[in-house]
């Protein structure tokens, strides 16, 4: 009886240990950027400028230094290899209208289109394991798990920090 029990143990801490390694963590934005970087540094710089016109030369200065600066934003490094389930916007990169295979995962609506895109560690490039995920709409809000990757990738809208090979994509509930 004393080698059923202990089989029945070792079962049971192999299921535990099976499905521990199976749970996607849910995480948000802010886990993404390291605690040390500070992209407001750029605009305190300048000072108060909400009262410069878009034609002022300043203004194309900062845009040309944040937007530098997004493309080299430091990744937190911690996040390498997590199983995470991250909620945000899909901007298509590959697909029919219907479903796509590739996007970038952004944390607001429009990223990507206006001028500058968000920072590279706001952004997530995904590739869908079973080949495609259905999506309503462009900029579709999802919730994305899969295992991210601290590895950038670039393409003509942005750069992305990360990379996540996504398990499911779907609809945003909260």
């Amino acid at each position: 009886m004393h080698r059923f029990f202990k089989l029945l143990l070792m079962v049971f801490m192999v299921n535990v240990a099976f499905a521990a390694g199976n749970e996607f963590e849910e995480v948000d934005w802010d886990s993404l950027v390291p605690a040390d970087y500070q992209p407001d540094a750029i605009l305190d710089k300048y000072g108060d400028f909400s009262e410069l016109t878009d034609d002022d030369p300043r203004v194309q200065e900062i845009m040309k230094e944040l937007e530098a600066s997004y493309k080299v934003a430091p990744i937190n490094e911690e996040m390498d290899g997590k199983r995470i389930k991250l909620p945000g916007f899909v901007v298509p990169l590959e697909g029919d209208g219907k479903a796509v295979s590739e996007f970038l995962l952004v944390p607001y609506y429009g990223a990507c289109i206006h001028v500058p895109p968000p920072p590279a560690n706001q952004t997530v490039f995904v590739s869908v394991a079973s080949g495609e995920a259905e999506i309503r709409n462009a900029f579709d809000v999802v919730w994305v798990t899969g295992t991210l990757s601290a590895k950038s990738f670039d393409s003509d809208l942005a750069t992305a920090g990360y990379q996540l090979e996504a398990v499911t994509v779907e609809p945003y509930e909260e």
